[in-house]
């Protein structure tokens, strides 16, 4: 059965990434919140090192659309990656790693939906919900979680909390409240390697849940709203 053990780093974004080596960390996520001068913008994306893995490409892409399609917004990016970040920002926070490695961008702070979303405890929930989702999707043999709240504990800028969320509050403070959900979904339990499940949520409710075969072919139907599921 696979066990997951979290650790959260602080300090400068490249000594957390050389302390996450250090440890020989199975994957290491930073967790941010987007943020634009208009309040519109409401696209999933996520950035991935110049030198990014095809595991880190492709966990991010998973990680972006899972975001998209629990939410209603679009993915950004390369199919919900930038590789090298936003013309080199957000490169170094991720590039200096062994391991696979995600800076998220899941919601935007500024979007005064998405931001009541991120205040919400049941938004936190689904998005530590999805995050250890992806993270025992991809790492199924279990491992050390590099866990790294985006701005806050920089010891070159201590007071920084990032981005100010339309209606009150900071992204640092709320993207470590998620971080601290998904450390404990994947620490309270041992997960074995799981058969494919399909799940109908209300919010972070779960309602239905079975497993399905993995060649299966689900497919729904709008028109009249039922989703097929072979025998």
């Amino acid at each position: 059965m696979a066990t997951y053990k979290v650790k959260f780093y602080k300090g400068d974004y490249y000594d957390r990434q050389l302390a996450a080596n250090k440890d020989k960390a199975a994957a290491y996520i930073e967790h941010h919140f987007n943020s634009s001068a208009s309040s519109q913008p409401n696209y999933a994306v996520v950035v991935v090192g110049s030198n990014a893995s095809q595991t880190s490409r492709n966990w991010g892409r998973w990680y972006a659309k899972a975001i998209s399609e629990q939410f209603g917004s679009t993915v950004g990016g390369d199919q919900g990656i930038l590789v090298g970040g936003w013309n080199g920002r957000g490169d170094g926070n991720v590039k200096h790693t062994d391991m696979p490695a995600l800076l998220l961008e899941p919601l935007f702070a500024s979007n005064p939906q998405q931001a009541e979303i991120i205040r919400s405890e049941s938004g936190q929930g689904i998005l530590a919900r999805i995050l250890a989702e992806s993270i025992r999707r991809f790492f199924p043999k279990g491992g050390l979680i590099a866990f790294s709240v985006g701005h806050k504990y920089k010891t070159s800028s201590p007071k920084d909390r990032g981005a100010a969320l339309a209606g009150g509050g900071t992204e640092a403070d709320y993207a470590e409240k998620v971080l601290n959900k998904a450390a404990a979904l994947l620490t309270e339990e041992a997960f074995a390697p799981s058969p494919r499940t399909l799940r109908v949520m209300r919010g972070d409710q779960v309602l239905f849940e079975t497993i399905v075969d993995e060649d299966a072919d689900v497919s729904w139907s709008s028109d009249r709203n039922l989703l097929f599921i072979p025998e």
